[in-house]
């Protein structure tokens, strides 16, 4: 039987210690989701690699993280933007992460910015506002996350909709319609890759102000995400069996 196409487009790579230890993002997102669930295809924009047309028999696609800045408009990512919405237009299923959640709502008209309460790391608590959203409804009312981000969607489109709120974040996840999410938080980290990340940026914390001991102290197995991923790849299944 062949397997629906899901596309990765990644727009950045790990910190150096995690990727020697677990490997890059879109093995992460695979290994959530199981490699023998669908046929992958991984594209990294970041270094210029081409999207493919929407319509190129894909079933879904998934936007990742970067240390890149949306902000900052780089050529590679406003041209994804553009493909993004294009994509969202004819409705295929797409879940947005970190970046990934930040750039989706650039491309359909949102704002993006440094986030006015600065860094946020750590395992942290998210709030699930909208209990019939068929990505993050079935985990009402929430729990903790691996997240790690200093910029934010400041302003959502006009269309999207607040399904889930975190600590100095008002638009924490955002479901855009047509079958479009974005999470800012990073369901395809573990508590693991969370604490390389941290020990990774320790001199960066230190300088603005936060004790990354406190915050490895404070870390938490999350293993809601993994969940979130699995849920996600049922409904892009879903979407794919009935044919649009």
């Amino acid at each position: 039987m062949q397997r629906s196409s899901l596309l990765i487009i990644k727009t950045g790579s790990s910190v150096r210690e995690a990727g020697e230890r677990f490997g890059d993002f879109d093995q992460w997102f695979i290994n959530s989701i199981g490699s023998d669930r669908f046929d992958f295809r991984v594209v990294s924009v970041h270094q210029g690699e081409r999207l493919p047309a929407t319509r190129d028999g894909l079933a879904g696609a998934i936007i990742t993280g970067s240390p890149a800045m949306v902000s900052h408009r780089h050529e590679w990512s406003e041209q994804s933007a553009a493909w993004l919405a294009d994509a969202h237009a004819v409705g295929l299923p797409m879940l947005g992460v970190c970046y990934g959640h930040q750039l989706l709502a650039h491309a359909l008209g949102g704002t993006v910015g440094p986030n006015p309460h600065g860094r946020r790391m750590g395992s942290l608590e998210v709030e699930i506002v909208d209990h019939n959203d068929a990505l993050l409804g079935p985990f009402t009312p929430g729990g903790y996350f691996q997240t790690t981000h200093v910029e934010a969607v400041l302003a959502p489109p006009k269309e999207a909709r607040v399904i889930a709120r975190g600590q100095g974040d008002d638009h924490h996840a955002l479901y855009f319609g047509n079958r479009s999410w974005g999470l800012q938080f990073h369901p395809e980290f573990d508590v693991d890759i969370m604490d390389c990340y941290i020990r990774s940026r320790r001199s960066v914390l230190t300088g603005e102000g936060i004790y990354a001991d406190r915050v490895l102290e404070s870390l938490r197995p999350t293993p809601e995400g993994k969940q979130v991923m699995q849920r996600f790849a049922e409904l892009v299944e879903q979407a794919d069996r009935a044919g649009s």
